[in-house]
């Protein structure tokens, strides 16, 4: 293979398993075989990477003053003004909990790791209102997300966050909550015409009594489950979730469903399924090692074939930690991260249901667009945009992210956008070659084939910072 075609391969492997790459390291990789890249992908980080930014000991506290809150019927001022302020202490530490993962997310050396635990944030979509729980389930998709796809499951389906949230809290023994139970199977492992309803009954039945306590500890409550004899996809024991987790696993569709998620988020959005099978296969062979399935798909020939490459929209996440470490851009009010999330459509923490985010070409719609075409101008030109006469609804949508737009009356001002962002250009231009034309830069920074309109485009560019600012503002840009 040519050192040309290594070249592409690895910077497709990585805007992929990553978040992009840079020409330096780019170039250093594209001397290595293919094979050996995705392996030094997927070594352990050396050192524990956990989120650890929520204090496990003041949360169980809050949590504990605000269950003996909660119990009361009766609240004077003073015990409703401390219940308002353990919500809104809780709701600026999950916007901390937000950034804190962004910033992971753009400083990582474990870029695979991190889009993994992003995968799985969306596979196992989950809301929490603890930030303790919130960080919890995030660790677990982090730690083992490249692990064992059984202990992946089996520690999700114990985290309080997915208790809490799929209602399992209230199943208990006589009165099965049925909501964990099915998306276990229609969300998480199966996908639909894979079970029936009565599978779904019985299986609430076998996590009856999985539970945490007061202070957010998974426990199993002997008393609250039933342990009298169920049948689930024809067979018939005492079951408990561990046990249908068991009889969920054996099923070679479990692992065919999984393939193809994975293959959709890392692939191509529409899937090829011959290749679904085959990864579902090695998968199933494997006894559901993440890693194994992962290395099969990395390393096979159709991941780099033409319609794989440079076809897919970028989630807002991948697309805003992508251009923040492409260009060594630090927030200075890190806020900013939060309101481009909401206003692009993928608030991490906050799926819209328990589906996740659809993803593909929901993405993108005519005002998203023209917004995602607007953020790399606001953050690689210090942050700053003036806006001559009236502001057109994407400006005016940007305006709105960080502050209003106030002006005085009695001055010629024009109305300002801060995203109060630094790109370290110096660092980003010693990266490049230092005789790299803005041709070949274009090259780099688009995974899309260049078409003769961009060629045109690019070859009158004098300066490669210019060159960088068009091209990242263009749709093609969007195409990872």
């Amino acid at each position: 293979m040519s050192a040309k075609e290594n070249f592409i391969k690895v910077k497709h492997l990585y805007n992929r398993a990553g978040f992009g790459i840079s020409y330096s390291d780019l170039q250093k990789l594209s001397r290595k075989n293919i094979n050996k890249v995705v392996s030094d992908l997927l070594k352990e980080p050396k050192a524990n990477d956990l989120i650890t930014l929520v204090d496990g000991m003041e949360s169980k506290r809050q949590m504990l003053v605000q269950s003996g809150l909660y119990a009361k019927k009766d609240l004077n001022d003073e015990e409703k003004k401390m219940r308002q302020e353990i919500v809104r202490m809780q709701n600026e530490v999950s916007k901390d909990l937000n950034i804190a993962w962004v910033n992971k997310m753009i400083s990582t050396t474990s870029p695979l790791r991190e889009k993994m635990t992003l995968f799985w944030h969306g596979h196992f979509a989950c809301r929490s209102n603890d930030p303790l729980y919130a960080q919890q389930l995030n660790n677990i998709q982090r730690k083992h997300g490249l692990g064992s796809f059984k202990t992946l499951l089996v520690e999700v389906s114990k985290s309080p966050a997915m208790l809490q949230y799929l209602n399992n809290q209230q199943n208990r023994k006589g009165k099965p909550n049925e909501n964990f139970a099915r998306e276990l199977m229609e969300l998480f492992t199966l996908g639909r015409g894979n079970y029936t309803e009565n599978d779904i009954k019985e299986s609430a039945r076998s996590f009856t009594g999985w539970m945490y306590d007061k202070d957010g500890t998974f426990i199993f409550r002997e008393n609250l489950h039933d342990d009298g004899p169920k049948t689930f996809f024809g067979k018939t024991g005492n079951f408990d979730g561990e046990s249908i987790i068991d009889l969920i696993l054996e099923k070679p569709e479990t692992a065919t469903f999984i393939a193809r998620k994975i293959y959709k988020f890392f692939v191509n959005d529409q899937p090829n399924e011959d290749h679904v099978k085959e990864l579902g296969s090695h998968f199933y062979a494997s006894n559901y090692q993440i890693s194994e399935l992962v290395k099969k798909m990395f390393t096979a020939d159709w991941f780099y074939s033409s319609e794989n490459v440079g076809t897919k929209i970028k989630s807002p996440v991948e697309f805003l930690v992508g251009l923040s470490r492409e260009f060594y851009v630090t927030y200075n009010k890190p806020q900013i991260l939060i309101q481009l999330q909401s206003s692009l459509g993928q608030y991490l923490f906050n799926p819209p249901n328990v589906a996740g985010w659809p993803g593909g070409q929901s993405w993108i719609d005519s005002s998203s667009l023209m917004l995602r075409m607007r953020i790399p101008s606001l953050v690689l030109n210090d942050g700053e945009i003036d806006f001559s006469g009236k502001a057109d609804p994407e400006d005016e949508a940007v305006i709105a992210l960080n502050r209003s737009a106030t002006v005085n009356s009695n001055t010629k001002a024009k109305p300002k956008s801060y995203v109060n962002a630094n790109a370290d250009w110096p660092k980003f231009i010693d990266t490049l070659p230092k005789n790299i034309s803005p041709l070949e830069l274009t090259e780099f920074l688009l995974q899309p084939k260049l078409n003769d309109k961009i060629v045109k485009m690019v070859s009158d560019n004098k300066g490669l910072r210019s060159t960088a600012v068009e091209i990242t503002s263009m749709p093609e840009y969007q195409l990872g």
